[in-house]
């Protein structure tokens, strides 16, 4: 690690390496895609027994990002009021109730209700993590980083491997619905934290604001251009990881590929990303300019492009793959959510901001990509995300330079 991350942080006195909130960020970190990627595979089954209707099936499908956006903005506002820990421990409390008012659901409102619940409390912990990172281990951002993105894979591609199996088990409600202890499991640490003392939950100054001495003052991201350039790539990363999370197996379909191949495409698509969530964020703390894993994403991701363009029978697999790597840059987004920040405040009023901005270009992508493979082509929708490829290699240039949000505030 060098001296960035070892400067910005905590006040003195605090554990070197606090075990019970680095079990508190692992677990939730498991839990911050649960109720997206378990839904999904039984999508069908649900709506032949409540009837969902392709309507409510859309709809649902559009919750996620929606409610990840909305969070994103609110977070920071509800963070001023009270602490990172109490908000982790209600953020993970959210998301048990909504899973289990989903399992528990005999028609289509109360999925959609349960869905909105789950998918708070999960948009809250997307936002409060960089900052509960920053907060318990500004010495280990990078290694802590590494293990809750690592986390948040897993959480990913996990529950969509075992949705069918259990259902074919036990049911879909229990499919679903079993998801929920894990997120009361994964409140425990931070109640623990809460009744120790050391917790903010009073909701202290040095959130949403700048200083921990003297009237407080508030970070606003938008008017940095640190702030500004990471939002901006968070979104144009958002954008194009899931414009292939809901197209790739129709890509891989129009390509020659089975259906079967299509799914497990997706599959092969969302697992590199633990690989990158092992190798990111430690290159992004090892050096000063991580911009590179920034070139390298791109270049696989205009790889996969032309090898899926001009020779789709050729390799299909190698193509998958290396539009795997491409979203290597989220990991890298959600690592220099604490390096390009000095204090606590800056690192949840940038994550809020960075993480609404992109996961509202996140709900756009599917849209417009769906829109160009239905009219254009393959052609066209490829040539869009390469546009919007571009607009990453310029946002990304300035989000790496080793710059501070709060040194660069207007």
């Amino acid at each position: 690690m060098n001296g960035r991350s070892s400067r910005a942080g905590s006040p003195s006195g605090a554990l070197a390496f606090p075990v019970v909130a680095l079990l508190g960020v692992v677990l939730v970190s498991l839990n911050l895609r649960t109720a997206v990627t378990s839904l999904s595979p039984l999508l069908g089954v649900i709506d032949a027994e409540i009837g969902l209707g392709a309507g409510g099936m859309g709809l649902l499908g559009m919750v996620p990002t929606a409610m990840f956006a909305l969070w994103g903005v609110l977070t920071p506002i509800v963070l001023r009021r009270m602490g990172l820990e109490l908000l982790t421990v209600l953020a993970m409390t959210a998301a048990a109730a909504g899973q289990v008012l989903r399992a528990l659901a005999h028609d289509p409102w109360v999925m959609g209700v349960g869905s909105l619940v789950a998918l708070a409390g999960m948009g809250i912990g997307n936002v409060v993590a960089p900052p509960l990172v920053k907060k318990y281990f500004p010495r280990h951002v990078a290694a802590v980083s590494m293990a809750y993105i690592t986390g948040l894979q897993l959480g990913t591609v996990v529950p969509a491997l075992v949705a069918v199996p259990v259902e074919e088990a036990a049911g879909w409600r229990v499919s679903i619905g079993w998801w929920a202890v894990l997120a009361m499991v994964a409140a425990v640490p931070w109640v623990v934290e809460i009744l120790r003392g050391g917790s903010d939950t009073a909701g202290p100054p040095a959130v949403g604001a700048v200083g921990g001495t003297g009237p407080a003052q508030r970070v606003r991201p938008w008017r940095s251009p640190v702030g500004l350039a990471l939002a901006l790539f968070f979104g144009t990363n958002s954008l194009c990881t899931y414009a292939f999370f809901t197209w790739l197996p129709a890509v891989a379909e129009s390509i020659g590929m089975t259906r079967a191949e299509g799914g497990l495409a997706l599959a092969v698509y969302s697992a590199i990303g633990l690989i990158a969530a092992l190798v990111v964020p430690w290159a992004a703390g090892r050096f000063e300019d991580p911009y590179p894993v920034v070139v390298v994403s791109v270049v696989c991701y205009l790889a996969g492009f032309a090898g899926l363009l001009w020779a789709p029978g050729a390799a299909p697999w190698v193509w998958i793959c290396l539009l795997g790597v491409g979203p290597s840059t989220f990991p890298l987004c959600l690592t220099l959510i604490n390096l390009r920040t000095r204090t606590q405040a800056g690192s949840a009023a940038l994550s809020g901001f960075s993480q609404g901005v992109g996961y509202t270009a996140a709900s756009l992508g599917p849209l417009v990509f769906g829109f160009l493979l239905s009219g254009p082509g393959l052609g066209g929708g490829l040539a869009f995300l390469t546009v919007v490829l571009a607009v990453m290699c310029v946002v990304g240039r300035i989000a790496c330079r080793p710059r501070m949000l709060e040194d660069t505030l207007r």
